[in-house]
């Protein structure tokens, strides 16, 4: 496997621009092109630095998403669902937590009127993208439809002119839907405030309407495949289907959706309150309850009640969208679970479907005898979903069943449900100390970590919180262990969470080592937290919010001094989002000098790559593939320092969370991450998407007859062949 380092001049080597840096800070503001503006509003967001505004990039990333779902994917059929149900839900978050930032933003600044007006043009732009958006869930729906309608999967997205469809809707409505509805109420445009978030509704023209129970699921399915076919039926359109039939009288209905702003812990963070579990179950009770941010309709709604809708739920015009297709996208995965769960056909499986991954474990983690002497040895990267979460549960099963070791210690930001962790932490609870740091507010899952919380501390794990602003977002687990009448300490520490389902769905590195100083630095975390104060001190470990971000522009600075010096200088960092200006601004300086960056950026990027005079030195690549790339690395090549780490490049990772970035020390592992992770993304021709100067995302090509790279199947292939040729091996 070729290291980066050793890339061949001139042809397959990026030619490195130095041009007359200024300080960022110093240089006049710039004439942006007028070809940024029909797509990225507010570049100059950040005085003198050129940005994309971070919610524009972010629905590129949902582009991004959705292209994975076109046949031009090269996915299979059922995995290209997968990606058209995922952009369906990603959509509905931006508008609960990144429209509802904006508009409380629009909000307090009305007695600003040029911050408004700056506000307000971003909030159309984003609205206009988003109306665009749905046009293209639209046609690719109807692609996907009519190519798996070919091998017996049927996507129903028109129930009018087929009989045999109208009954097995109409058995569908009679038995899965109609037992579970109310009998219609008397609507008015004040209802919809009784609706909680994402919650559907069907009103007829003569003024009666349904609120549609939320345990009916969005996509039904008839037919079980057994006979090589399968249907399955958007609930909206059974809906108005099939309640039409039963009140002709009333007209033909529509159906409504509404989105609520559910951020429901911002306050909480600004304020500083202490996120204790009542206060969590106070805020969980209100998320359903929040601000509207979007109402969604499909069929004929007069134009007089839908402008006294709007007005009532003071919605602007364009946050008010009519549903092209279904209202019910983001239920596809309903297709997914079928494919991937029930009893379907293995010969048509096959075609529609990757078959699971086996995850590869390394040999020192099936003998739990001897774990703790094979660590004290050397450390060990896992690579997940390639390598397997189980060794990790078999770590922590051998921690808690040795009399040697005196204490466990874990962080949680999402465990997830029937967490294989939870009931060894208890049994374990019986005979040692086993404490628990878990962060409450993590969005989404604050109900499931309430649960888990109560739980462990009923079984006698003492728990603790996050506090203050802080969100507690740190990955790391610490063992201490008697050996020889002296407590050592054995630390694993993880770019992703401790979480067995996503570590079979998102990619992640993790460390295990038997370091002392890393394993006092993670025992000082712990014990800062439960304190409820800010780590600091430490060796090895890099924490934000204290150093981190100061940390990084340093790693910078000494590269950009390297380039002067005329030495090899160059950063490659890999993570899920990059908007902090300070950085940006120093990386556009790294630029500059003739430093040499590598991004490689799943979702949200502010900075805009190869601009002449002040970015022609960075490429930045976004990789969307069957796992979601989760790991977060930064490499500087002149010191050749590596940090994996839990954090993005996002003011709220540098400063409103509890981090770590843990150095790579072991020379197998840094030789690893260096020689094959690093290049393998970097030459990925199959996912991976490149950053325009335009602020456009274009598809990367094989060059000099190089055969296409997929970076997710070589990094499975690999794991397959435990390493063999590498210096995992």
């Amino acid at each position: 496997m070729e290291s980066f380092e050793g890339r061949e001049p001139q042809k397959k080597e990026r030619p490195i621009k130095k041009t007359n840096p200024q300080r960022i800070e110093d240089r006049k503001p710039r004439v942006i092109p007028q070809r940024f503006l029909p797509t990225i509003p507010s570049l100059l967001s950040t005085p003198n630095i050129p940005l994309i505004h971070r919610d524009v990039s972010w629905l590129q990333f949902n582009e991004r998403v959705l292209e994975q779902a076109r046949p031009s994917s090269k996915n299979l059929p059922v995995e290209r669902v997968k990606f058209l149900a995922i952009s369906a839900s990603n959509l509905d978050e931006f508008f609960m937590i990144r429209m509802a930032s904006l508009m409380r933003e629009i909000a307090a600044g009305k007695t600003q009127s040029s911050k408004l007006s700056h506000l307000t043009r971003i909030r159309d732009v984003l609205l206009e993208n988003v109306v665009k958006f749905t046009a293209r869930q639209v046609e690719i729906l109807d692609l996907l439809a009519a190519e798996l309608q070919k091998i017996g999967i049927h996507i129903v997205t028109n129930l009018d002119d087929d009989e045999e469809l109208k009954a097995m809707g109409s058995r569908l409505f009679e038995t899965a839907v109609l037992p579970h509805l109310k009998a219609p109420t008397t609507f008015s445009p004040q209802s919809l405030k009784e609706l909680d978030n994402l919650e559907m509704a069907v009103i007829f023209p003569d003024g009666l309407w349904y609120r549609v129970p939320r345990n009916l699921p969005p996509v039904l399915s008839a037919g079980d495949g057994k006979d090589s076919k399968i249907y399955f039926f958007f609930l909206d359109h059974i809906l108005q289907t099939f309640l039409a039939r039963a009140f002709r009288s009333q007209g033909a209905p529509a159906v409504v959706r509404v989105t609520r702003d559910a951020d429901v812990t911002t306050d909480l963070i600004e304020e500083g309150t202490a996120p204790t579990p009542d206060v969590i179950r106070g805020c969980l009770n209100s998320r359903d309850r929040g601000a509207m941010m979007r109402l969604q309709y499909l069929g004929n709604i007069s134009p007089e009640l839908m402008e006294a809708c709007t007005k009532e739920l003071n919605l602007a015009p364009g946050q008010v969208l009519p549903a092209p297709t279904s209202l019910c996208l983001q239920g596809l995965w309903s297709v997914v679970d079928v494919f991937s769960k029930g009893k379907i056909k293995k010969k048509l499986r096959r075609k529609v479907v990757y078959p699971p991954l086996k995850a590869h474990t390394p040999e020192i983690f099936k003998h739990p005898k001897t774990i703790f002497e094979r660590l004290s040895q050397r450390d060990y990267l896992l690579h997940h979903p390639y390598d397997s979460f189980q060794a990790f549960v078999s770590w922590i099963e051998a921690a808690c069943k040795d009399p040697k070791v005196s204490l466990v210690e874990i962080t949680a930001y999402r465990f997830g449900t029937l967490s294989p962790i939870i009931p060894v932490l208890k049994k374990a609870a019986k005979e040692k100390c086993v404490r628990l740091l878990i962060e409450l507010r993590a969005r989404f899952d604050e109900g499931n970590n309430l649960l888990i919380a109560e739980e462990l501390s009923q079984a006698g794990v003492q728990v603790g919180f996050g506090f203050g602003k802080l969100k507690l977002h740190a990955k790391v687990a610490l063992v201490a262990r008697k050996e020889n009448g002296v407590e050592r300490y054995y630390t694993h520490l993880s770019t992703g969470n401790y979480n067995a389902k996503t570590a079979k769905q998102y990619t992640d590195l993790a460390i295990f080592t038997s370091n002392q100083e890393i394993g006092l630095d993670a025992r000082n975390f712990f014990d800062a937290v439960w304190k409820g104060e800010i780590p600091t001190g430490f060796k090895k470990l890099v924490l934000a919010p204290t150093n981190l971000h100061r940390r990084l522009i340093a790693l910078i600075q000494a590269e950009i001094k390297a380039a002067t010096q005329g030495k090899k200088a160059r950063i490659v960092a890999k993570m899920n989002a990059l908007v902090d200006d300070q950085v940006i601004a120093h990386l556009y300086r790294a630029s500059q000098f003739g430093v040499q960056v590598d991004l490689i950026v799943r979702g949200a990027c502010s900075l805009i790559p190869k601009v002449e005079g002040l970015s022609d030195n960075i490429r930045v690549i976004s990789i969307i593939d069957r796992f979601l790339e989760h790991s977060r690395f930064y490499y500087f090549q002149s010191s050749r320092e590596m940090y994996l780490s839990s954090a993005d490049w996002m003011p709220r990772n540098f400063f409103r969370r509890l981090e770590i970035a843990f150095p790579v020390l072991d020379e197998r592992i840094l030789s690893y991450l260096e020689k094959v992770v690093i290049p393998t993304h970097l030459k990925d021709t199959e996912k991976a998407r490149e950053l325009t100067p335009q602020g456009t995302w274009k598809k990367t090509v094989s060059k000099y007859g190089r055969p296409p790279v997929r970076a997710q199947f070589v990094f499975a292939d690999l794991a397959a062949r435990q390493y063999r040729g590498t210096s995992l091996e």
